[in-house]
């Protein structure tokens, strides 16, 4: 059997060499743009990824998050270009707080208003005789009428900051309620501290009347004599007047303390604080309020003369006898006996000071 010589001449070996390398360079000269054309396909993605996530929209989360940087500003803030909480102290304040206020409002006023349909005003069951009780000092009287009035003018202007831009602007304008709302800024900001004095004061005054006792339960248990004929005893402040007090020591202390956070932004608060204080300051007002609808209300129409109790001083001992019963009693027993005082329009008028 003949024997096949197994090796190429150098010339072979050269041209198989070209033949591969034409063919690595064709096939290489096909796939290059395949590449580009997967390498265009992930730098797509890889955009449309980044797109989701915008570096801008990044700064801007990094700056509301609080992220310190430079600022010029001087103070405990400074660095700080975006505050957070300011937009969500605006959503709570433009959202549940405005929107509900007038409707807690309108419902207790609905709620007074069916009550006197119903109830009507608490009568004196016995006709006056002339005989007059000391109820209130100049004094007292002069304090109470200070306080009540700058109350309503708190009031009026602090809601009407609260949720005028929906109910006064289209009455108003934007001119007449940018006008209003800088007036009523300033009378709100000025009064709130000649206001907070006189509830001190009237705090000072009135503690020892206000303790609470026994009495106040069966005061409670039978509704003040506002439900049924029987009028529950009372001492000089009955179970009512002492729970309008303590509001007063408590929600009306806090809408006070918070008053004053708001209106002297230059003891150091911070922003944060100043949010978190206007927040409580109208809820507490708002509580405040209602509860002065109800105090108004019984103190004027829902109660025969304990309106002119405040106005002229003096009540009529029947008045006393029904509604404070043990209070009269306790005048009494320091008087020791009646004295009579002339009063304009009756003939003679007992005066038990």
């Amino acid at each position: 059997m003949a024997m096949q010589n197994s090796t190429r001449s150098p010339r072979e070996r050269h041209k198989r060499i070209l033949l591969w390398s034409f063919i690595i360079i064709i096939a290489g000269a096909l796939t290059l743009p395949l590449t580009g054309y997967v390498y265009v396909k992930v730098t797509s993605a890889q955009t449309k990824l980044d797109n989701k996530t915008n570096p801008r929209a990044n700064y801007w989360r990094a700056v509301r998050d609080g992220v310190p940087g430079y600022s010029a500003v001087k103070g405990q803030e400074r660095g700080i270009l975006i505050e957070n909480g300011g937009q969500n102290w605006r959503q709570i304040r433009n959202g549940p707080i405005a929107g509900l206020t007038p409707w807690v409002l309108g419902l207790v006023l609905l709620a007074i208003m069916a009550f006197y349909l119903y109830r009507g005003p608490v009568r004196l069951k016995e006709t006056p005789s002339g005989v007059t009780v000391k109820r209130w000092s100049l004094w007292e009287r002069t304090l109470h009428w200070y306080t009540a009035t700058l109350f309503i003018l708190l009031a009026i202007t602090g809601l009407s900051l609260l949720f005028g831009r929906a109910l006064l602007i289209p009455l108003l304008g934007l001119e007449g309620f940018s006008t209003y709302a800088g007036f009523a800024m300033v009378v709100h900001n000025y009064l709130g501290p000649l206001f907070a004095v006189g509830i001190f004061l009237e705090m000072m005054i009135w503690m020892k009347y206000n303790l609470p006792n026994r009495v106040d339960w069966e005061w409670f248990k039978k509704m003040g004599g506002l439900v049924g004929d029987e009028h529950p005893s009372a001492g000089r402040m009955n179970g009512g007047e002492k729970v309008w007090f303590w509001l007063i020591a408590t929600v009306g202390v806090a809408v006070i303390v918070t008053g004053f956070i708001l209106d002297f932004p230059n003891f150091g608060q911070t922003r944060s604080t100043m949010q978190s204080a206007h927040v409580t300051h109208v809820i507490s007002a708002v509580i405040w309020l209602s509860a002065a609808l109800g105090h108004i209300y019984i103190g004027s129409l829902g109660t025969e003369g304990a309106l002119e109790g405040m106005v002229k001083g003096q009540v009529s001992a029947e008045w006393a006898k029904q509604h404070h019963d043990l209070w009269y009693e306790e005048v009494k027993g320091q008087q020791g006996q009646e004295q009579e005082k002339p009063i304009p329009g009756t003939s003679s008028d007992v005066n038990l000071t």
